[in-house]
Parts: C-alpha cells; sequence; structure tokens
C-alpha cells in the first residue's frame, strides 16, 4: 500500500513540475523516469544518461556517462546513493541517503550488495565529484520488479525416455542462487519451442507452462529434435531471452531379432560367468585341500611290497591268537628238544656211577619227560 501512495506521489509530483527527463528502456519496459530538476547548477557537469540498463533478476548495476572533455586535467570520481520511496517523500530525507559507491573512477555503481527488495520503490541518484567542487544529483526511480531484466532458465536438460522428451527446466536464480519464482508469488511462466532439426527450416511448436519437468509425447521415433525455453512474467509482460538450443535424437523400439540377439548375449555372459566362478572355487578348494592335507607317500621299499603281491607286515595287532603263539611255540619246541638232548647225555653219565643212584635219575628224567610232553601239547 505504502509502494503505490509512494508511486501516485511521484506521478503527481512530475505531472507538476514538468522535469522529468526518460531513461533507456530495456526490452520493451518502461524507462526509469530521470530527475534534474533538484539539481543546483555548478560548474561541473552532471551524469548523463542514468540508467539500470544492466540489472538483471536481482543483479543491480546503475550506468551513466560522463563527458571528459569538460574536465580535462581533473580527477574526477562518482558517488551514488539510494533511499526508498517512502523515506524520500519524507522532509528531511536527505539524512536517509544510503551511499554504495563512494569516489569511485568507474560509469557504473553495482548495487546488487545493497540487498534492495524486488518488490519495493527507490531512488537512486549518482553526482560527478573533483577535489574543489562536486556537480548535481541526478536521480532516477528504480522498481527492481518492473524495471529489472528476467533472465532465462539457469539450466535447460533434454532427455529421450522411450520415445518422449522430456524438459527439465531449472528456474532463473537470484544473486543469493534462490529461485525467482519465489519473488514473483510464483507467477513465472515458461514458453517452450520445439522443432525437428532438419536441413530445411522447420516451424516451431510453441508450448507454454508452469511446471519445471514437461515431458512431449507423440513424437517421430529415432528422430532428431531440438528445444529452447524462454521465461516469462505475465504481470508486466516481461520475457527473457530464450536459452541455449539443446538437442536429442528420440529412440525407437526394438525388433524381435534385436530382443532374442540380447537374450543370446546375456545368456552366453550368464554361462561364462558360471564357468569362471565355478574354476576359482575349484583351484581354492585345490589350494586348501593341498594347504591343510598334503598327500603323504609311502617309502620305495614299502612301495615295491605291495607291487610285488607279497603280503604286508601287519602293523596292527592281528585278530587270531595262534599267528602270534605260532612263533612262541617252534621256539618252546627247540628249547625242549636242546633240554631232552641235555638230559639224555646227563642220564647216561649218570647211569654209569652205579645202581644205586638210578632210582634218582629215572624218577627225574620221568618228570622230565611228562614236562616236555605238557608243552607239546
Amino acid at each position: 500500500m505504502e509502494v503505490l501512495l509512494g508511486v501516485c506521489v511521484v506521478l503527481l509530483a512530475e505531472v507538476c513540475a514538468g522535469g522529468a527527463v526518460g531513461a533507456a528502456e530495456y526490452r520493451g519496459f518502461p524507462a526509469n523516469g530521470t530527475d534534474q530538476s533538484s539539481a543546483p547548477l555548478t560548474g561541473l557537469r552532471r551524469p548523463e544518461n542514468v540508467s539500470t540498463v544492466d540489472s538483471l533478476n536481482t543483479r543491480y548495476v546503475l550506468r551513466w556517462d560522463w563527458p571528459h572533455e569538460s574536465a580535462v586535467g581533473q580527477n574526477v570520481t562518482f558517488t551514488a546513493q539510494y533511499i526508498s520511496e517512502r523515506l524520500f517523500q519524507k522532509p528531511r530525507h536527505e539524512k536517509h541517503w544510503i551511499s554504495v559507491c563512494v569516489d569511485v573512477l568507474e560509469h557504473r555503481c553495482d548495487f546488487t550488495g545493497a540487498q534492495l527488495h524486488y518488490l519495493a520503490l527507490y531512488r537512486l541518484r549518482v553526482r560527478a565529484n573533483t577535489p574543489q567542487q562536486s556537480s548535481g544529483w541526478v536521480q532516477i526511480r528504480f522498481c527492481p520488479d518492473k524495471h529489472a531484466a528476467l533472465g532465462p532458465p539457469s539450466s535447460v536438460r533434454l532427455t529421450s525416455i522411450k520415445g518422449h522428451l522430456e524438459i527439465n527446466i531449472t528456474d532463473p536464480l537470484t544473486s543469493t542462487n534462490q529461485s525467482m519464482k519465489t519473488l514473483l508469488d510464483s507467477n513465472l511462466s515458461y514458453l517452450i519451442q520445439c522443432w525437428r532439426r532438419s536441413e530445411e527450416p522447420q516451424k516451431a511448436e510453441v508450448l507454454q507452462t508452469e511446471n519445471n519437468i514437461v515431458m512431449l509425447s507423440g513424437l517421430d521415433r529415432k528422430t532428431w529434435y531440438c528445444v529452447r525455453v524462454q521465461s516469462r512474467y505475465d504481470f508486466y509482460n516481461k520475457t527473457s531471452v530464450f536459452s541455449d538450443t539443446h538437442c536429442t535424437r528420440t529412440g525407437g523400439q526394438m525388433s524381435y531379432w534385436q530382443l532374442f540377439l540380447c537374450f543370446l548375449v546375456s545368456l552366453l555372459l550368464c554361462f561364462l560367468l558360471v564357468l569362471l566362478l565355478s574354476f576359482c572355487f575349484y583351484k581354492m578348494f585345490t589350494l586348501l585341500k593341498s594347504t591343510f592335507c598334503p598327500a603323504v607317500h609311502l617309502p620305495d621299499h614299502i612301495q615295491e611290497l605291495w607291487s610285488s603281491g607279497c603280503r604286508a607286515p601287519q602293523l596292527l595287532a592281528p585278530e587270531s591268537p595262534e599267528s602270534v603263539c605260532e612263533p612262541l611255540v617252534m621256539a618252546c619246541t627247540e628249547l625242549d628238544a636242546a633240554l631232552v638232548n641235555t638230559e639224555d647225555q646227563d642220564f647216561s653219565t649218570h647211569s654209569r656211577h652205579g645202581s644205586g643212584d638210578s632210582g634218582v635219575y629215572s624218577t627225574e628224567e620221568d618228570s622230565s619227560t611228562d614236562e616236555a610232553q605238557r608243552r607239546e601239547a
């Protein structure tokens, strides 16, 4: 409400004073009003052609011209300030002016860092300075929402999906990398131009939308298409320049033989993968077996016994006790025979001594004979 009231007051004062000088227009937008009636006449010339022609989205740059021949040999600098229209209407508004550029040599001043509200109305002014004097101020009214140009989409991506084209649009960005939709109350829309790429000029199809993702259908398959996008703000009839042109080729449906070929290739790859995994598993199993369970080879003389068919020596206890007792019986038999021979010799020797001892030896012989028979049994 205060902004509208300020605009009405300014327009009324301009009509009454009749001292408004138009500034340069930007792409059909209304010109910024320039007020020079309040500037005193001095020997130093004031800046000329003051405008915000370089303002885009929320980046505001004030530019002006100044004739160099008017101050030959003097060091001329410039000072630029701003004030809101609401404070400008107050009687003592001079103390509310805020300086952005002080004694700069360039013929420009960047007001982006001043963080001017996009929907507010401001007064901007600039003057020339020398060490001895200053020129009069040159003022312009500036409303970012009205006078700042609208930029194209920050990016446009074109993707082919199953014979359709998907357009992904990113909003224009502010100086703080925020979407311009947050400042334009979602009144931002896009104008999309799409045409088939060919050697001959083609008529572009136009589509206007507020969405950031648009799907174009009904297109020819395996055909190149190009698109470009323009930002629009209908409240002030603001349009941006078109974005860069993006082209892509739509896909086509695969034939049956292509599907069959893809199936065979995938089957072959799966078979090779299984074969490779099996081989790796076999090698790993062999390595682990040889590491933890190494093969033990028998000595050569034992292998010769096995190959000749001879009975191998039994390391374990045999099942029948006769095999163990057999060598013992043979040993005992030989020992008994030796004892019998010895006893026979002793008997023949003792028999020579007389008949008195015959009873004793006879008794011993009989006992030895019985003992030998028991052992044989």
